[in-house]
């Protein structure tokens, strides 16, 4: 990267953000259910959600990859066939959990695998209550790590409460509850992102949302329609905080989702006095998108915790690197699950950040980051994760000295362009 003095940096200019990787998912789960033809628009041709189209494809799916758009031709729950080669998965736990929970309701054996980061990540949170439905699953230690068998069909439905807030897990079960006879009620501790909810009905399913718990009745079929995909404000948050900690910066956010279960970055940001406003708001298939201007400002310390880490949970790395740059000392906590990304992404980040000369420690289930940082520019590794690549770049930004960066090409997974747009902005 860059040999940095801030002084001589400011970040100006209009961000294109990529689709929402949640939402692009889904769009091409919910489109190879559906009977009908699915045209969405923005889709993020990222590598997780190549994934996603892959293996739809081998379950007899057609889906044409254009360059304005992605088009699904549906036929149905009943025309998926059994796949002839295992279902890849590549990075994507996104695309694992939530596929386990449709092939769990498919009458034919299937076989998922992953990437080797994929390999560690814990299943069995999935695997547990598909089981209880009446799939039959099997993997390593007792179905907790990928590679997983299925053989699906003839589901039944239950009502599960799950032990933590995973939109992964929940979505995974509600799929599952769309083969089961009777009623699915899904219920977690704190409310995660809602896009399954919001895109099976614009699909034409029926559930109810009551709070922190979904039903959805069994049996239901998918119409196919048309999706324009917002942007991913997972993918903001890194010109969010670069355009707040950077002195005489302004960067405005383009279409970007401002989905409320994912605006904890807009909340903790705002707290910590950052400059942010929602221009030209407007709802596109059920999902809030809005305009995002930052203006750049003198951050102060928070705590982050509690109900509002599922709405920030993949924005902690970047505000951990925001909270270096503020007046305090910043406390994350109760955001354990970061130990089961890509990477223990509690670890990860504070020994990178370390490695820069920020004073932070790790704790069982966050951080505590010491502010008014001066970053040293060192060698640095992303460690395969697509958010720590992007975040050291815009630490690399702040670093005085010269900083180099290990394996940023992961940094695909998510903003194929993400380098060129960050570039663009340097004045």
């Amino acid at each position: 990267m860059r040999n940095s003095q801030l002084e001589e940096i400011r970040l100006v200019g209009d961000v294109i953000i990529p689709g929402d990787k949640s939402i692009s998912h889904r769009a091409i789960m919910f489109g190879s259910l559906a009977n009908g033809t699915t045209r969405i628009t923005n889709f993020l041709l990222g590598e997780d959600c190549l994934s996603t189209i892959a293996c739809f494809r081998k379950l007899g799916v057609h889906i044409d990859v254009l360059e304005e758009e992605v088009i699904v031709h549906g036929k149905g729950i009943e025309e998926l066939k059994e796949p002839n080669a295992v279902l890849d998965v590549g990075n994507s736990g996104t695309t694992a959990r939530l596929m386990m929970g449709i092939l769990s309701g498919l009458p034919f054996h299937s076989v998922l695998i992953g990437d080797a980061s994929i390999g560690k990540r814990p299943m069995k949170r999935v695997t547990k209550p598909l089981k209880q439905m009446g799939a039959s699953i099997d993997g390593r230690e007792d179905a907790t790590y990928t590679p997983i068998s299925i053989r699906g069909g003839s589901l039944k439905s239950i009502s599960y409460h799950s032990p933590v807030s995973s939109a992964q897990v929940k979505s995974s079960i509600l799929l599952a509850g769309l083969f089961a006879d009777g009623t699915t009620i899904v219920s977690e501790p704190e409310k995660s992102r809602d896009h399954t909810e919001r895109m099976l009905k614009a699909f034409g399913c029926e559930l109810d949302v009551n709070g922190n718990t979904v039903s959805i009745n069994g049996n239901q079929r998918l119409t196919a329609t048309d999706v324009i995909v917002p942007g991913d404000i997972s993918s903001a948050a890194f010109f969010l905080v670069a355009g707040s900690i950077i002195p005489n910066s302004e960067i405005l956010l383009k279409n970007v989702g401002v989905n409320p279960t994912r605006i904890g970055i807009l909340t903790v940001l705002e707290r910590m006095g950052a400059n942010i406003t929602l221009e030209d708001e407007k709802m596109v298939n059920g999902e809030p998108i809005a305009n995002i201007r930052v203006k750049s400002s003198k951050l102060k310390a928070t705590v982050i915790g509690g109900a509002e880490i599922p709405t920030c949970i993949d924005e902690l790395p970047i505000l951990a690197l925001a909270a270096s740059m503020a007046d305090g000392e910043t406390i994350i906590k109760d955001a354990e699950e970061l130990r089961v990304k890509e990477t223990d992404r509690i670890q990860t980040v504070v020994t990178e950040l370390s490695n820069l000369g920020v004073s932070i420690e790790a704790t069982k289930d966050g951080m505590i980051i010491q502010g008014n940082s001066s970053l040293k520019g060192a060698n640095v590794k992303s460690h395969g994760d697509h958010r720590m690549g992007m975040m050291l770049s815009i630490a690399s930004l702040l670093a005085d000295g010269e900083t180099e960066i290990e394996d940023t090409n992961c940094i695909a997974v998510s903003f194929p362009n993400f380098k060129e747009q960050l570039n663009d902005l340097i004045k």
